[in-house]
């Protein structure tokens, strides 16, 4: 397997674990513990997983797609599609999640984290769709040479 196959399957799997994060976040903010004097912010977590995860995910498709654009790949495509629809739908869900979260722990950032990376997902999506699409290049032929070489 070539490198770009590898920045792929990372990408894949730093989605992943991005949005797992995310809805786990929230699930903690529906229901947070008793004691409010703990002083839990949602920002700098938010912040923290953004660039942890979906951040790296982001560099490794890109790199990937860079790698592999010009013969294509359509593994390579499938997995930046799988990783932008992962995002998008997990996004989706923990949109749908902030009207159940404790009023008191939303914010802005926390009401725009979801609406940015499902902005953020459609391209990914659309650069795999490019990559899956891309035809292998055939090689130039040299027809000054005579073929000989020494």
């Amino acid at each position: 397997m070539a490198l770009e196959k590898y920045m792929a399957i990372a990408g894949l799997v730093l989605s992943i674990f991005f949005v797992a994060e995310i809805i786990t976040l929230f699930n903690f903010m529906i229901d947070p513990a008793d004691n409010d004097s703990f002083g839990f912010e949602a920002a700098p977590k938010l912040y923290q997983f953004i660039s942890l995860s979906i951040a790296p995910a982001t560099i490794m498709m890109g790199v990937s797609f860079h790698l592999s654009k010009r013969y294509g790949s359509k593994l390579n495509g499938m997995l930046i599609i799988v990783s932008g629809l992962i995002v998008l739908l997990g996004m989706i869900y923990s949109y749908t999640m902030i009207e159940d979260l404790k009023p008191s722990l939303v914010d802005s950032s926390v009401e725009m984290v979801p609406i940015i990376f499902m902005g953020v997902s459609i391209p990914i999506m659309i650069f795999g769709t490019k990559l899956l699409k891309t035809r292998p290049r055939k090689a130039k032929k040299n027809y000054l040479e005579d073929g000989d070489s020494f």
